[in-house]
C-alpha cells in the first residue's frame, strides 16, 4: 500500500474505531451511570486521538506537497526541453528553406 493510501487508511480506521466505540457504548445494556463513566473515559482519550489523526493528516499533506513539487519540476524541465527542441527544429527548417528558395528582391523572384 502506498504512503498516501496508508495515511488515509489509518485516519479512517481511527475515526471508525472512535465512532464504533461511541455507538457500542450507547447501545450497551448498562446503567446510565456506568455508560456516562465509560463515555467520560472515552471523551478524555479523544484529544489524543484527534492529535494523532491531525499529525497523520499533516504528514500526508507534507508528502503530497513534496510529491507535487517534484512532479511540477519534472514537468517544467520536460517543457523547457521541448521548447528548446522546437526552437532548434524551427531554426534548422528556416535555414533549410532559406537555402532552397531564392531571395526575392524588388518584389520579384530571381530565376
Amino acid at each position: 500500500m502506498s504512503d498516501k493510501q496508508s495515511g488515509g487508511f489509518v485516519g479512517g480506521l481511527m475515526l471508525g474505531a472512535a465512532m464504533g466505540a461511541v455507538a457500542g457504548l450507547l447501545m450497551a445494556p448498562r446503567t446510565g451511570r456506568e455508560t456516562r463513566r465509560i463515555l467520560k473515559k472515552s471523551a478524555d482519550a479523544l484529544p489524543e486521538l484527534v492529535e494523532d489523526l491531525s499529525t497523520s493528516v499533516h504528514l500526508q499533506a507534507d508528502r503530497l506537497s513534496e510529491s507535487a513539487l517534484v512532479n511540477w519540476e519534472q514537468t517544467l524541465t520536460r517543457l523547457r526541453e521541448a521548447i528548446a527542441a522546437g526552437q532548434e527544429a524551427s531554426r534548422q527548417e528556416y535555414e533549410h528553406l532559406s537555402q532552397a528558395a531564392p531571395v526575392a528582391t524588388n518584389g520579384s523572384t530571381q530565376e
